[in-house]
């Protein structure tokens, strides 16, 4: 086993602005370390097998969890199970880093949930 870093794990861009990289991918287990700048959004889904943890390392994030909105601060974490929609945004000036912790990986496993609708 080797030490990995994002400085040598491999990386994707998403979103235009966002930055991820795997720093574990087994056909098990997916470990992804993200950024994601201020104003910068997924778009709402869920996973039909994936479970999922997001761990904040540093900024706040916004993450909606199957209609309750949650601010997840540096060392504070939410799992998602699988079939929940949720989505995660930065609202704040500060870049959002965090882990997303996937079992088993949620590549390929991915469907786009309904809009909230505002009232």
């Amino acid at each position: 086993m080797t030490a990995i870093s994002i400085k040598d794990a491999p990386h994707y861009t998403w979103g235009d602005l966002c930055d991820g990289w795997h720093l574990a991918k087994t056909d098990a287990l997916s470990v992804i370390q993200e950024r994601v700048p201020h104003g910068a959004a997924e778009t709402r889904h869920f996973h039909n097998r994936a479970e999922q943890f997001f761990y904040v390392l540093s900024g706040i994030a916004t993450m909606e969890v199957d209609g309750v909105v949650h601010h997840l601060n540096p060392n504070q974490g939410i799992h998602v199970p699988a079939g929940v929609p949720h989505q995660l945004s930065n609202l704040n000036t500060e870049d959002i880093v965090f882990l997303v912790i996937s079992t088993p990986p949620s590549h390929g496993d991915r469907e786009t949930a309904p809009a909230l609708v505002s009232k």
